[in-house]
C-alpha cells in the first residue's frame, strides 16, 4: 500500500468518527437529562455499568471516569453475570447496559434481573429503539445510526467512539451538577501528576510541635539553640495572645552579630523583621514558591481563612522542592 493511500484511509476513519460526534451531538435532548438524573438521583446504591465485546471496554472507561469524578460505579463483567456475578446488583442501585444492537445475548439475563426489583433503575444505551434493551429500561438512551469506518461497515470504530464521548458528557454532567472542583478530583488522583499540581500549601507545611515558634521575649542567645536545633533556619515570634509578630532567619542572625556586640543579651522583638510574610494554607503550594522565589526568601508563614496573625504552618522551599513541585 503505497504512503499516501495510508494517510488518505486514517483520514477517512477520522472523518467517520467525526462524523459519528456531529450525529450524536443531535441526540442530546431530554432523554440524556433523564439519563444523567438518574444517575444523580441514585443516592443509596451504586451505578453499575455493562456492557459486551467492544461496547463493555468502553464500559470500563465510563466506570472509570465516573469514580474519579465524584459518581462511584464500577463495571459488571456481562459474560459472568448469569453465573453469580448478578449478586453484585441490589436495591437502588442504577445499572447502565451499553449495547449498539440491544440485543446482545449476555445482557438479556441483566435486564431481566432489573426488571424484576423496582427498585434497581436501569438506563439502556443502544441505538435500536425496538430492542429488547430499549425497550426493558426504565430510561432508555437512543444512540444515532452510524456508520463505521473501515469496509463492509462491520468493525465497530465510529460507534464506539460516539459510546465513548456520550460516557464522558454524562460524566462532567454529573461532575458539574455536583460542583466537583480540582480539588476533589486531587482526592481521587493522589499519586498523578495532577495531584501534584494541585497540591495546596496545607498538604505540605509543617505544623504543630515542629513549629520554629518563640516568644517576643526570649533572648538572642537562646534563640542561636532553638534554631540550631529545629534546624528549619528561622524562628517564628508570637506574641502573648498567639499573634505573629515577626520572624528571623539565621541569616538574620549573622547580620545581627555583626552589627551589635553583645548581640546575644537582645531580646528577639528588637532585632527581629516585623509583619511576615503570610500565605493562606488553601493556596496551592506552587503559588507558594513562585511567592518565595519573587521575594527571594526560602519560607513563609501560614495562616487559615482570613486571620493572617494566627499562624498555624510554615512552609518551606526545600519541602515544596521535595514533592517535585516547579
Amino acid at each position: 500500500m503505497r504512503e499516501n493511500k495510508i494517510l488518505h484511509v486514517a483520514k477517512e476513519v477520522i472523518e467517520f468518527e467525526i462524523e459519528a460526534l456531529k450525529n450524536l451531538k443531535k441526540k442530546i435532548n431530554l432523554s440524556f437529562s433523564k439519563v444523567v438524573k438518574t444517575i444523580l438521583g441514585c443516592k443509596n446504591g451504586k451505578v453499575i455499568i455493562s456492557g459486551v465485546g467492544k461496547s463493555g471496554i468502553i464500559a470500563k472507561k465510563w466506570a472509570a471516569t465516573f469514580s474519579s469524578t465524584g459518581t462511584p460505579s464500577f463495571l459488571l463483567d456481562a459474560s459472568n453475570a448469569s453465573h453469580g456475578d448478578l449478586g453484585q446488583i441490589t436495591s437502588n442501585d442504577v445499572v447502565i447496559l451499553i449495547s449498539n444492537s440491544g440485543e446482545s445475548d449476555e445482557l438479556k439475563n441483566i435486564i431481566q434481573y432489573c426488571s424484576r426489583n423496582k427498585n434497581i433503575k436501569l438506563i439502556g444505551i443502544t441505538a435500536k429503539k425496538d430492542s429488547v434493551l430499549f425497550k426493558n429500561s426504565d430510561v432508555g438512551f437512543q444512540m444515532p445510526n452510524i456508520k463505521e469506518a473501515g469496509p463492509e461497515n462491520i468493525v465497530p470504530t465510529s460507534s464506539t467512539s460516539a459510546q465513548l464521548a456520550l460516557g464522558d458528557a454524562i460524566a462532567i454532567a454529573c461532575m458539574n451538577y455536583k460542583n466537583f472542583t480540582k480539588f476533589d478530583f486531587k482526592k481521587f488522583h493522589p499519586g498523578g501528576n495532577l495531584s501534584l499540581k494541585l497540591k495546596t500549601v496545607s498538604d505540605l507545611m509543617i505544623t504543630g510541635k515542629k513549629l520554629p515558634v518563640v516568644s517576643e521575649s526570649l533572648k538572642m542567645k537562646k534563640a542561636l539553640k532553638i534554631i540550631s536545633n529545629k534546624k528549619m533556619g528561622v524562628l517564628i515570634i508570637r506574641q502573648k495572645n498567639g499573634n505573629t509578630s515577626g520572624i528571623i532567619t539565621d541569616g538574620d542572625l549573622k547580620r545581627i552579630a555583626q552589627k551589635y556586640k553583645n548581640f546575644e543579651n537582645l531580646e528577639i522583638k528588637k532585632v527581629m523583621k516585623k509583619n511576615p510574610v503570610t500565605i493562606n494554607q488553601d493556596l496551592l503550594a506552587a503559588s507558594a514558591l513562585s511567592i518565595m522565589n519573587s521575594k527571594k526568601i526560602t519560607s513563609l508563614c501560614v495562616h487559615k481563612s482570613k486571620n493572617i496573625k494566627k499562624t498555624v504552618g510554615l512552609i518551606h522551599m526545600h519541602d515544596i522542592l521535595k514533592s517535585n513541585i516547579n
